[in-house]
């Protein structure tokens, strides 16, 4: 009786932990989908009425040449940050821009938004672009593209792969994204949601690692496409996106000389023979001076002999006739000698007088009287 109650509380435990795990996977799979419309309520004064405890500020530095258009837009700038109650100040002569809380602000993340505004500001972006910031959906990126490639040739090279034939490739990007990009400098500044944000990035990052932003416009294309179907939605996309491989075109060129490695031993190589050992083993460490001298002197005797035979061969070289070709005589041969046929010869001879010299014409032609002898006839 105990073990089947031990075996009923075992399977209903059992049974209990596939039924959480079922409302957990489905608890999950709701999350990856947002209903259409729902957006996130905005942030109002209700729900921070005492405001903020302590003042928080922002700055952040311009270049020169942005200097004039930044005075034209600063009322607009000024404006747009007045609606969350953000101080915003220009230093021309510091050439710096500073953003900070005051008393009636009551948003916290309004001063990040505000510092977002003046760093794009700053890069190049256009005051209609960047005001966008300030809203909640959106958000910013700088990327920072100076110090990826090494030499500056490649760098603008690949900057300008970026950007595309008359700003093709941007725009692309762009619209797949749903993201404002601008190419200034060292710094790639994008603007947008989320979701496009991190694409922008790796694409930008991609091109920077020499791999052509053609290949990531269009995979984003196809997974536009499939986020379109609500049946795979849920599931893996691998199957469906192309697998570019890098091919490295210029082959390593391989050295004249190569040097195969010996074989690998635990034990050191054997150490050389000294002169001393060579001369014992050949008996000379126990001759006298004069006699080591001696044989000295008869090595040194024998190489200079060699040596002079070869230097006199070399002279002798030049002196030496060619070797001439041996001349072959023409000889003609002998006509054979054929048997002459008299009688052949002799009939050929008498047609030859038969016939009159002067070949004969094909249109012979008509003798014709002259008029005047036609007369004398006709007298006669």
């Amino acid at each position: 009786m105990a073990s089947s109650t031990n075996e009923e509380s075992v399977s209903e435990t059992q049974s209990g932990k596939k039924s959480k795990k079922n409302t957990n996977q489905v608890d999950e799979s709701q999350l990856f989908t947002v209903p259409d419309g729902w957006k996130e309520p905005a942030f109002t004064k209700d729900d921070n009425p005492k405001g903020l405890l302590e003042e928080s500020s922002f700055a952040t530095l311009f270049p020169k040449y942005r200097e004039a258009y930044l005075k034209e837009c600063w009322p607009l700038v000024q404006k747009a940050l007045g609606d969350s109650h953000i101080k915003a100040t220009l230093d021309l002569i510091e050439g710096s821009i500073t953003v900070c809380t005051t008393k009636k602000t009551f948003d916290p993340y309004a001063v990040v938004r505000a510092r977002d505004l003046i760093k794009l500001l700053a890069r190049s972006v256009p005051f209609e672009q960047a005001v966008r910031i300030l809203e909640d959906d959106m958000a910013c990126d700088i990327i920072k593209i100076g110090t990826l490639v090494r030499t500056r040739e490649r760098f603008v090279k690949r900057r300008q792969r970026l950007i595309g034939p008359k700003g093709s490739t941007l725009k692309a990007l762009e619209l797949l994204t749903n993201c404002y990009v601008m190419v200034q400098g060292n710094t790639v500044s994008a603007l947008g949601p989320f979701n496009g944000l991190k694409e922008v990035r790796k694409v930008v990052l991609d091109t920077m690692k020499n791999i052509h932003p053609i290949y990531n416009i269009k995979t984003l294309m196809i997974k536009r496409e499939l986020s379109k179907d609500p049946e795979l939605r849920l599931q893996s996309w691998e199957r469906f996106l192309p697998n570019f491989r890098h091919k490295n075109l210029t082959k390593r060129k391989e050295p004249k000389k190569k040097t195969t490695k010996k074989e690998y031993t635990p034990f050191p190589p054997q150490q050389p023979e000294s002169q001393i050992d060579k001369e014992l083993a050949t008996g000379e460490f126990f001759l006298r001076e004069s006699v080591k001298k001696r044989k000295k002197m008869e090595e040194i005797k024998v190489k200079q002999a060699e040596a002079l035979t070869k230097r006199q061969e070399e002279r002798n070289r030049a002196f030496i006739p060619p070797k001439e070709k041996p001349v072959m005589k023409k000889t003609n041969k002998a006509p054979s000698e054929a048997k002459i046929d008299i009688e052949a010869i002799k009939a050929k001879v008498r047609k030859a007088k038969t016939k009159k010299l002067g070949a004969p014409s094909v249109n012979p032609v008509p003798q014709t009287t002259p008029a005047y002898d036609k007369k004398k006839k006709n007298k006669g």
